[in-house]
């Protein structure tokens, strides 16, 4: 056989070659996915994730491979986590949560691109330069979760305009940003003639301690700001206010999937995609530098009218009004 022939045909044969074993000679990017929250607590945020990843032409397991981890509320765990996480060779990592996830994946490779998805102010933080003009190797989504606590309140007084006393509830976090959330709390409460009780549960095991001290002297209803913790534990949240029965309302809609009676907060799956579109971007070869943090301006009210009926509770026309969702169950 002629050698041009024989390289006719070689070539031939490699085109006939399966698409799949193709594909295994150029191995697939690895993003890092680093959480505070549990898996089932991650699970709404994972579907908008995947959603905007697929926006920019990558599909998990087919042509990008993620690798999660979770500290399940637990968040002195993430340093290990992010040290693990970093041992593949990452494209990119994505850390949500207020500073806790971001920090700890900077620690752990400082020359990583970063997507955090964050309800903490980037640019005080120091992830950032600027939000136009991010100028690292960070860049993400920033939520408004802190401002919006004088709106939260406004609603559970809407609903309840002869409650007095506010149980806030806050888990483990940033102090400055829990001292940002009483002070706001305080302020609006001041306006309405409300007084802020503040509950805190540093730990996992805090928790019991701090219901226990809710059902032993019973607030007129309860305020809880999202929080990696809180969140994992959200039907169990939930349970507690209906046992002590008073109004409830929480700053994500997950715990008014688990039950919660209302949530107001930035539209998870939304926020979320931002995150997915963002890492397509990177592993398409733009720089963190170059992307400006997103700022989320999607937010959703959400009523579990089941929830309400089962506490006999009357949820007044103009809050249904307003409600971008109403769960029956």
């Amino acid at each position: 056989m002629r050698r041009r022939d024989f390289v006719t045909l070689l070539g031939g044969a490699a085109a006939g070659w399966p698409l799949a074993a193709r594909a295994q000679q150029r191995p697939m990017p690895v993003v890092g996915y680093l959480s505070g929250r549990s898996r089932e607590a991650e699970t709404p945020m994972l579907a908008g994730f995947r959603k905007g990843l697929a926006e920019t032409g990558y599909v998990e397991n087919r042509n990008v491979e993620i690798d999660f981890r979770f500290a399940d509320g637990e968040l002195n765990r993430l340093p290990a986590l992010a040290t693990d996480l970093v041992r593949r060779k990452l494209a990119v990592i994505v850390a949500v949560g207020a500073n806790d996830g971001p920090n700890a994946a900077r620690a752990a490779d400082p020359s990583v691109p970063i997507v955090f998805n964050s309800g903490t102010d980037p640019v005080e933080q120091g992830f950032v330069a600027s939000f136009n003009r991010p100028g690292g190797n960070m860049t993400g989504i920033y939520s408004f979760a802190v401002e919006l606590t004088p709106k939260m309140l406004g609603l559970l007084h809407d609903l309840a305009p002869n409650a007095r006393v506010i149980a806030t509830l806050f888990g483990p976090g940033i102090p400055a940003q829990q001292a940002q959330v009483i002070k706001l709390a305080e302020d609006a409460a001041a306006t309405l003639g409300l007084q802020i009780r503040v509950v805190r549960a540093s730990t996992e095991s805090a928790l019991d301690e701090a219901f226990a001290s809710l059902i032993a002297q019973p607030p007129d209803a309860l305020l809880v700001p999202t929080n990696p913790l809180l969140l994992s534990h959200a039907q169990q949240l939930a349970l507690l206010a209906a046992r002590l029965r008073v109004p409830a309302i929480y700053g994500r809609r997950n715990f008014a999937a688990a039950g919660g009676l209302m949530s107001y907060g930035d539209n998870v799956e939304e926020n979320y995609r931002y995150t997915g579109i963002y890492v397509g971007r990177i592993l398409k070869g733009e720089k963190p530098a170059d992307l400006p943090v997103y700022q989320t301006n999607k937010l959703e009210f959400v009523i579990n009218l089941g929830t309400a009926k089962a506490l006999s509770f009357t949820i007044p026309p103009g809050l249904l009004a307003i409600a971008d969702e109403v769960i029956e169950q």
